[in-house]
């Protein structure tokens, strides 16, 4: 089995935006770089929101100035709004993510906004992006669980999914938010909309608070997935579980890959000295599995 799959990197984003600790240009750009040498291509670099709302992420455009858009790395931003869009352009981003979520709730919780007022919102978005041709990202939260509502009707996530490819995104990265489906449950998701739209189209983003994203990744594998969001260390915690894990760590993914016959084109050792720098400037221990067992 050669089969090489895509691994976007969202440690500086979804990692990183809700420590307490800020971590300071430099040091983000630095790490940046060790994640490169280890050989990330697809990095999710920042939100441009207001810096009260994120703080760990208030130097998103000192931050972006320093990256080199010209090379062949596919840097994003997080845009959730057309001031955040406009952000991105004047800085060189080719590629931005738009965020909704299939839970009515969490996505009033989370953004402001209803779902169909979400949309609306990304409408604008994703019409001047692509006036800039600039590529579109999009993520789907909650699509099994949420923590306000319970479970998630598929056919909601099957909705937005149509809108936002209608909106001209090329990948929709499908978020298992709170960690807590199973494989089966993925399976079953995974079942409807693959009658419908092809894999290639999908990424899998799954939250580890319960242990369940390998699983998920393995069943998603099996039904045609080649592409996951994971983050180094293990970085971004969960909110809704307290001290529990969030993002999937990019260790045990690759790990996982590497050990499983599939090709992610990640130095191992390389991405551990990445998030032994970073577990440095945050002064608190990583809990990636991988990286415990090999730093």
């Amino acid at each position: 089995m050669e089969d090489e799959i895509k691994i976007t990197e969202v440690a500086l984003r979804d990692g990183l935006q809700n420590e307490k600790k800020f971590i300071e240009t430099e040091s983000k750009f630095k790490f940046l770089k060790l994640l490169e040498e280890a050989g990330f291509n697809h990095i999710e670099i920042t939100s441009f929101v207001r810096k009260d709302k994120i703080p760990a992420l208030a130097d998103a455009e000192e931050f972006s100035k320093k990256l080199n858009f010209n090379d062949d790395k596919s840097y994003s931003a997080l845009t959730p709004n057309s001031i955040g869009l406009e952000k991105a352009i004047e800085l060189g981003y080719k590629e931005i993510a738009i965020f909704g979520a299939a839970s009515e709730t969490f996505s009033k919780k989370n953004i402001n906004a209803t779902i169909q007022e979400s949309i609306e919102k990304f409408k604008e978005v994703s019409i001047k992006a692509k006036q800039n041709s600039i590529k579109i990202r999009a993520y789907i939260s909650t699509i099994i669980h949420c923590p306000y509502e319970g479970k998630i009707d598929s056919e909601k996530v099957i909705f937005l999914i149509e809108e936002f490819l209608n909106q001209g995104a090329y990948e929709i990265s499908l978020g298992e938010t709170i960690g807590l489906a199973t494989s089966f449950e993925v399976e079953e998701l995974l079942s409807k909309i693959l009658k419908k739209f092809p894999a290639k189209l999908f990424a899998g983003h799954f939250h580890d608070t319960y242990s369940f994203a390998l699983g998920n990744v393995s069943k998603s594998l099996e039904m045609g997935i080649r592409s996951f969001d994971s983050s180094a260390g293990g970085l971004g915690g969960c909110p809704y579980a307290n001290g529990a894990s969030g993002n999937l760590a990019t260790e045990d993914l690759v790990f996982f890959l590497e050990s499983s016959g599939y090709k992610t084109n990640i130095d191992l050792e390389k991405l551990i000295l990445a998030s032994k720098f970073i577990e440095e400037k945050l002064s608190r221990n990583l809990i990636s599995k991988t990286y415990l067992a090999k730093k």
